[in-house]
């Protein structure tokens, strides 16, 4: 859907985009094997890269393969760190002619590396570049440009700050927002006290749906089960989850029945099948690459979370000392270890 159509959809139809459920972006976590793993368990779910910077992206030297992208991965967003406007185009534009369904600009990351460069979250008190930004993209690429944000930065609590945000960056074409509904505290706190320290207000984000019923608005932040992303979607227009996706990835391959009310397969998919299919995507990119399957098996350890044989399993595939070894002979040790009983708890 290119970005005028967006604008004319009309607030009803805003509940049937793209954007009802997504994985959220995850710094040295959603990386194309990662993703590739995702779409294994889930065909409508929205997935999106890990953030890369505009810098490496022009300047790095491994270009091709930062943006590299698998049919298999679609939907799937490109998410961009940046904060001057004709880089941002450019690397929009690369990500476009790659393939990629969406330009997302990340507004949210509070950490100091990130500040350094004047990225993520600080460009939240700047809603004048980031829309410059984001018209800067717009102009450029016929997929639709997003941002994600936070609610507040430092001790900014004010609602009409971030509506003001919105506001702004709307009127310079963005017509979906990404909301971690937390402030991102720049100062006192690191990325990781950043995503649990600052108080949820999921409340602030349902407002900004009310007050701008034409945009797509998104929620992020806090979400771990079926029955938060229900009373979320009474609100807003989709969910995205993080670190609850990632740590059990299962919960994955209900989303499709769940949310999207696609019909079941032929046949229900398994724990085994996934974990086959991601063997098989392991020996290709050890063939075609010289890959160590550690690097991609990492994304997958919380498969069997909760299943009997799961800690041996896990053990498994997270043995180095195995990484000489071909992945599909890791694999049998690993299914063999389902089979072990668990030891007996006093």
């Amino acid at each position: 859907m290119d970005q005028n159509a967006l604008m004319q959809t009309p607030p009803a139809d805003m509940r049937h985009l793209p954007w009802r459920m997504s994985v959220a972006p995850m710094m040295a976590w959603t990386d194309r094997h990662c993703r590739h793993f995702h779409r294994l368990l889930t065909q409508r779910t929205r997935l999106y890269t890990e953030m890369i910077s505009t810098d490496a992206l022009i300047h790095g030297a491994s270009q091709q393969e930062r943006l590299r992208l698998d049919e298999a991965e679609h939907p799937v967003a490109l998410q961009l760190g940046g904060n001057d406007p004709a880089d941002l185009a450019h690397c929009a534009r690369l990500g476009a002619r790659a393939g990629f369904d969406e330009i997302n600009l990340n507004c949210g990351c509070p950490s100091e590396r990130v500040q350094r460069g004047a990225l993520g979250a600080c460009l939240m008190a700047e809603p004048a570049r980031v829309a410059d930004c984001v018209r800067a993209m717009v102009d450029v690429v016929d997929v639709p440009v997003t941002v994600k944000h936070r609610i507040g930065i430092d001790r900014i609590e004010s609602y009409a700050f971030v509506r003001d945000f919105v506001g702004t960056v709307a009127e310079a074409g963005c017509r979906i927002f990404i909301v971690h509904a937390r402030n991102a505290w720049l100062q006192g706190l690191s990325p990781r006290q950043n995503r649990t320290v600052p108080p949820l207000r999921h409340a602030l984000v349902y407002r900004l749906k009310r007050d701008f019923p034409q945009l797509g608005i998104v929620i992020n932040g806090g979400i771990a089960s079926d029955a938060q992303v229900q009373e979320h979607l009474a609100h807003v227009d989709g969910v995205m989850v993080g670190r609850a996706a990632y740590h059990d990835p299962w919960w994955l391959s209900g989303w499709d029945t769940r949310f999207w009310g696609a019909a079941p397969g032929p046949r229900p998919l398994t724990r085994a099948d996934v974990q086959a299919q991601m063997v098989a995507h392991m020996a290709r990119e050890h063939a075609r690459t010289g890959s160590e399957w550690p690097a991609m098996a990492r994304h997958m350890l919380g498969l069997y979370k909760g299943e009997p044989g799961a800690r041996l399993w896990r053990r498994i595939w997270s043995d180095h000392g195995l990484k000489m070894l071909p992945v599909a002979d890791v694999a049998a040790q690993a299914s063999a270890a389902l089979r072990v009983p668990e030891p007996a708890v006093a």
